[in-house]
């Protein structure tokens, strides 16, 4: 058997890693991959992927709503292998898998055994938000998951072996993390915390600790500089997603949301008890901090209306202490029944349950809400065809002074990318969100083609408004792109100078 010696630490006695169980964690992880490639051509682009590919085309230090990382990740795959989705969602295919095996790691550095790392292995695997989202989807929410994972093991690792290499490492993953999204950060805040409560704060001592974090800050100076040139829009974009969220469940909801996300049955309770074990098991006393940390990134984004999967990338270090625990737990008659395999696959049905599975049809009696995320896949050719149909209608003379515009930062990413195959090969303007920082129209223009959007909407900009045409999505599916009207807007009412500032807008819509 291969094993490892662990470099104890003055409290500690000498102990030994168990051999990494390879082959069934590698399995695991390589039937979810598989499961995640055969779903990911349906049922077509989501409205984020949409803009992330725009967003990398307007290639950027940053941007009002995330790094460039994933906007430079899409652009590249797009550009690769034009119009493919399956294509597009190969690296969050990857990084989910990979993510698995990070996991099993995770668990094994704890000192869990084979079954233990088995048992966690399948968690990742049969979360609904690793499987359906994370790993379904080329967005932000993709890279969180896999990179948190693999810093809390070299952190976890760090505290096993005092090989303070690890702490460098952690740094330059997260420089990569911040790179995605601008979270982490609380990652580091909670865990530095909680040393100084519970150790081993020795860590904080540590000086290649201190290196990773200078190549982190130097890392995100770019886009700090972008956001402090551009009025700090990520702040304003946050207010946006805080007050989402209030609407949407607010604090109540944001506890219930993580434990579907980890898993119904096995993966929500392995993740509870994971997290109350790294709070009080003896045996994981070393890393009593993980726990802390958790609790306290939790009540940030629950205090601040943060999104649910933001906490996401603390499941692994949660569902690998309950592996090792049960592991220790296995004579325990009320325990038998998390480890027993109907249980696993109850939870693994559950979780293939949130994929696009089903045909079409079926999707047209189903309500559009954000449990249903799939059918906000749909619609987007017809969206893009309607437009321009429309915009090829007009006479040759008012084509010149117009430009086209879409309502939201979804309907605009669609247009700009489906577009051209439709003869659309304008430029794509929007005052929504990120987009708006592409850029306005021209000063001259005096005519919008205006994709989306209600009356009041427009007639608060232009004089004159009417509709010409609405966008049937074909399959009579309930979403925000059956029924939207294309408005032909006129007489701005101020100079675009002006107008443009003042059309800007965060509240999705």
């Amino acid at each position: 058997m291969l094993t490892e010696r662990r470099v104890a630490a003055p409290h500690e006695t000498a102990t030994t890693l168990a051999e990494f169980a390879r082959r069934p964690v590698y399995l695991v992880a390589g039937a979810m991959a598989l499961l995640m490639l055969l779903t990911s051509g349906r049922y077509g682009y989501f409205g984020d992927e949409l803009y992330f590919i725009a967003a990398g085309h307007h290639l950027d230090w940053g941007y009002a709503d995330q790094p460039p990382l994933v906007p430079l990740l899409a652009a590249t795959m797009d550009t690769l292998f034009p119009g493919s989705l399956v294509a597009l969602r190969l690296p969050s295919i990857l990084l989910t898998a990979l993510g698995v095996i990070v996991t099993a790691l995770i668990t094994r550095e704890l000192g869990g055994e084979r079954r233990a790392q088995i048992i966690a292995a399948i968690a990742s695997a049969s979360s609904p938000f690793l499987l359906a989202c994370a790993g379904h989807w080329m967005a932000t929410q993709t890279l969180d998951p896999f990179l948190w994972a693999v810093i809390s093991w070299l952190v976890v690792r760090w505290v096993r072996t005092r090989d303070d290499n690890n702490l460098l490492l952690a740094g330059i993953f997260t420089a990569i993390t911040l790179q995605g999204k601008l979270l982490i950060p609380v990652f580091w805040l909670a865990v530095g915390v909680s040393l100084l409560i519970v150790g081993p704060s020795e860590m904080l001592r540590r000086k290649k600790l201190w290196i990773g974090a200078a190549i982190t800050v130097v890392s995100a100076i770019p886009t700090l500089l972008w956001q402090a040139s551009n009025g700090w829009p990520q702040l304003e974009m946050q207010r946006a997603i805080s007050a989402e969220q209030a609407g949407a469940g607010g604090r109540l909801a944001f506890v219930p949301a993580v434990l579907v996300m980890a898993g119904l049955v096995a993966g929500s309770v392995l993740l509870v008890y994971g997290l109350w074990r790294l709070l009080w098991s003896d045996e994981l006393r070393a890393y009593r901090f993980f726990g802390l940390a958790a609790i306290g990134i939790g009540v940030f984004f629950v205090v601040s209306f943060g999104r649910p999967y933001y906490v996401a990338g603390i499941f692994a270090i949660c569902w690998a202490a309950g592996a090792v625990e049960l592991q220790r737990q296995t004579h325990s008659r009320w325990w038998t029944w998390l480890v027993s395999r109907p249980v696993w696959a109850l939870s693994a049905a559950v979780a293939v349950s949130f994929l696009p599975l089903n045909p079409l049809t079926v999707q047209e009696t189903r309500l559009y809400n954000p449990i249903n995320l799939p059918k906000a896949e749909l619609g987007w050719p017809q969206l893009a065809e309607t437009t321009a149909k429309a915009y090829r209608a007009l006479p040759p003379d008012e084509k010149r002074h117009t430009v086209v515009m879409a309502n939201n930062y979804w309907e605009a990413g669609a247009l700009e990318h489906f577009g051209p195959e439709y003869g659309l090969e304008e430029p794509i303007y929007s005052p929504h969100r990120g987009y708006w920082y592409f850029g306005g129209p021209p000063t001259t223009t005096s005519t919008v083609l205006f994709a989306g959007g209600t009356p009041e909407t427009v007639r608060k900009y232009f004089g004159s408004v009417r509709k010409l045409a609405t966008v049937d999505n074909e399959i009579v599916v309930d979403n925000n792109r059956l029924g939207p009207p294309i408005w032909l807007c006129e007489q701005p009412r101020k100079p675009w100078r002006q107008l443009w500032p003042e059309m800007r807008e965060f509240t999705f819509r």
